[in-house]
């Protein structure tokens, strides 16, 4: 089995053979095996166990045994509950976390906390994402639902199947945006150049993303953004493809000076706010996220600036 892995923030660094182990989760030694074996590229070049690794870096893993991925209960700091019923819970979660575990991902997730703190969530689902009805990328912060009956699983998904769920970002991307406010639909596909990135591609999924400038300053940007429909890195794509990528991203592009200056390890985006209709009741329900510190503080920087 192949895998392939994006070295994050938290492993900038660290000796080849320990991040590897970590970002799969395999035993240290399976790794040291197939360092030495030649099954493991960094950057395209056969690796050696005392390299080092660096944030972006592609870890390429070939590894013949079938893999498992196990939901392990541990309670994630920073994680806040904003509602919950017998139906749903929301999250608000902050950066560094997953939504679920997954292969490569070592780090703390939204199911492995809600197991740890005692919800019981829908069992619908592949065993590590049972309750997902959405996902936020492990950068981003803000509000996520979670289903914990099966009924709310299957009206919720069918919910951000048909996108009558409203979803909204605010984002400080880069430089300023002309015209201040707009619709960006562009395909969305896999990079051909680097299988961990995404790109607009011809022929690519339908993708439909509105902005709307909130606050437009020397260096950056802040922007509310919704969502019509929810590709992967969504948002994240389509502000680079105009050139103006999320402070704080350098996977697609952003200045990693202006980062530095913003005191920016992640990028600068945040779900803001979620609406829908309740699954069990007749009624629109909303919540809110204020931003976390992280980007409250690059916020007034760019401001002062």
């Amino acid at each position: 089995m192949s895998s392939i892995h994006l070295v994050p923030h938290g492993l900038e660094g660290e000796r080849l053979d320990v991040a590897a182990a970590r970002m799969t989760g395999l035993s240290r030694s399976r790794v040291e095996t197939l360092i030495e074996s030649g099954n493991v590229r960094l950057d395209g070049r056969v690796a050696a166990k005392s390299d080092r690794v660096s944030t972006g870096s592609m870890l390429e893993v070939e590894d013949a045994r079938p893999a498992t991925v196990t939901v392990t209960p541990r309670e994630v700091s920073g994680i806040r509950i904003v509602h919950d019923d017998a139906d749903i819970v929301v999250v608000d979660k902050p950066a560094g976390v997953a939504a679920h575990p997954s292969l490569g991902w070592d780090g703390p997730s939204v199911v492995e906390h809600l197991a740890a703190a005692g919800f019981r969530i829908s069992t619908s689902g592949a065993a590590e994402r049972q309750g997902i009805v959405q996902r936020l990328d492990v950068g981003t912060s803000g509000l996520m639902v979670v289903a914990k009956s099966e009924v709310a699983y299957t009206r919720l998904k069918n919910a951000f199947r048909h996108r009558t769920v409203d979803k909204t970002y605010h984002a400080l991307v880069q430089g300023r945006l002309d015209p201040f406010e707009g619709t960006i639909e562009a395909p969305i596909a896999r990079d051909p150049n680097h299988d961990w990135k995404m790109a607009v591609i011809e022929g690519g999924r339908h993708s439909v993303t509105h902005y709307v400038t909130l606050e437009a300053h020397r260096a950056a940007s802040l922007v509310e953004i919704h969502l019509e429909t929810g590709r992967t890195h969504q948002i994240r794509v389509h502000m680079a493809a105009l050139h103006h990528p999320c402070a704080g991203d350098p996977l697609y592009g952003a200045d990693p000076v202006l980062a530095a200056r913003l005191g920016l390890v992640r990028q600068w985006l945040h779900a803001v706010e979620l609406s829908f209709e309740h699954p069990r009741r007749a009624e629109r329900v909303t919540f809110t996220s204020p931003y976390p510190d992280d980007l409250q503080q690059a916020l007034e920087l760019v401001r002062s600036w």
